[in-house]
C-alpha cells in the first residue's frame, strides 16, 4: 500500500510555480522537500491541499497574496539619502535592516537610486502576487525521530546542523 501524506512524514515534490498571468516565478529545478504536519516549511494552505496524497499523485494549488508573501504594503517603501548607504549599492541589492535596540528587522531591497537618494523596499518580491503551485508529490516516508524533534528534513535536499 501507498504510503499518504499525513503529519510526519517527509514528502518530495516536483513543482513549478507561476503567477496569474502564466509567467514562471519558480522552474522547480531542485524538487521541494519538507517535514509536513504543521511545521512551517511550506505554506499552509499549499500543506493542507497536498494531505492524504500518494506518490504520483498531480496537484495545482492557486494561493492568493495572503495565503503566500503577503498584500503589499506600502509602508514598507522607504526613500533614504545616499549617503546612509555603501559605495558601491546598486539596485536589486538586499540587506538586513537593525532597529535601534539591534534586533534584526526586515530584509529590504534596493529598487532605485536617483538624486541622492536610495528607494528600499521591505516588501518580499512575490508580495501581492497570486501564486499557481503545479507539480507532483515524487515521496513520501516517514519522518525520523530527530526530524521530528527539530522540525524539518535532514540529508540529501534538507538541513544539515
Amino acid at each position: 500500500m501507498q504510503m499518504e501524506i499525513s503529519k510526519n512524514t517527509v514528502v518530495t515534490l516536483k513543482y513549478t510555480v507561476h503567477d496569474a498571468d502564466g509567467n514562471m516565478v519558480d522552474d522547480g529545478e531542485n524538487p521541494l522537500i519538507y517535514l509536513h504536519g504543521g511545521y512551517d516549511g511550506i505554506f499552509p494552505a499549499l500543506e493542507e491541499a497536498l494531505h492524504g496524497k500518494k506518490v504520483g499523485d498531480r496537484f495545482q494549488v492557486k494561493l492568493q497574496p495572503e495565503d503566500a508573501f503577503g498584500d503589499y504594503d506600502e509602508e514598507l517603501v522607504l526613500v533614504e539619502e545616499v549617503a546612509q548607504f555603501p559605495e558601491n549599492i546598486e539596485v536589486g541589492m538586499s540587506f538586513e535592516r537593525v532597529t535601534d535596540d539591534g534586533e534584526e528587522d526586515m530584509i529590504y531591497r534596493i529598487t532605485d537610486i536617483a538624486e541622492g537618494k536610495v528607494v528600499v523596499d521591505g516588501n518580499h518580491p512575490l508580495a501581492g502576487i497570486a501564486l499557481v503551485f503545479d507539480g507532483s508529490v515524487a515521496e513520501v516516508r516517514v519522518a525520523s525521530q530527530e526530524e521530528i524533534t527539530h522540525g524539518h528534513v535532514h540529508g540529501a535536499g534538507g538541513h544539515h546542523h
